[in-house]
């Protein structure tokens, strides 16, 4: 039994200082849906979780090749047709962001992973391209952006088609999954 207290405490104790030794910061600048996407060193897929600023990951949770980001449309059981990234995982977009600012950093990256991109984002099955674009978050890695609204995953949603974070208030301000239109669903 006291085997096991240690064990638990030293995996909490290695976590918690992988997480104290993240950092990031920096100015924020965004571009534009429709405008040239930015390139950047980082992925096509979701941040991992750090302090400040997520790492760029794959949705697969392994390091990513530096593709761009897909973002598709996706029939689900609750919300009908939604944007989904290239899993055919729900994307969401924060009501606290401003613009194509995000705000969603630290924790709430941990828990709402923003969609990052290493070059001009990719519209397949249905996904509009002229909503596509991309915002330069704090470390310098790039957010996709659908309809100006800078997209995330919900760590929440465990397979492809759920909708666990639709109408889902956290860190500030609801989350809502957005339509191929880039509307968040009807009575949002």
């Amino acid at each position: 039994m006291r085997r096991t207290y240690l064990t638990i405490g030293a995996l909490a104790l290695i976590g918690l200082l992988a997480i104290a030794g993240c950092g990031g910061g920096g100015s924020s600048t965004s571009t534009n849906k429709g405008e040239g996407a930015e390139s950047a060193s980082n992925t096509g897929g979701y941040g991992a979780a750090e302090e400040s600023e997520p790492k760029a990951q794959s949705t697969g949770g392994g390091e990513s090749t530096g593709t761009a980001a897909v973002v598709k449309v996706m029939s689900t059981p609750t919300l009908g047709k939604v944007i989904v990234d290239s899993q055919g995982m729900t994307l969401y977009d924060f009501r606290k962001d401003k613009g194509t600012t995000s705000a969603c950093y630290g924790e709430c990256a941990v828990a709402w992973p923003p969609l990052l991109t290493s070059g001009k984002p990719q519209a397949q099955g249905g996904a509009r391209a002229s909503l596509l674009g991309t915002t330069k978050r704090k470390d310098g890695t790039v957010q996709v952006t659908y309809a100006g609204h800078p997209v995330y995953g919900f760590v929440e949603d465990k397979v492809p088609g759920e909708t666990n974070g639709n109408d889902f208030t956290g860190f500030g301000a609801p989350w809502y999954a957005l339509l191929p239109n880039g509307e968040e669903p009807a009575g949002s």
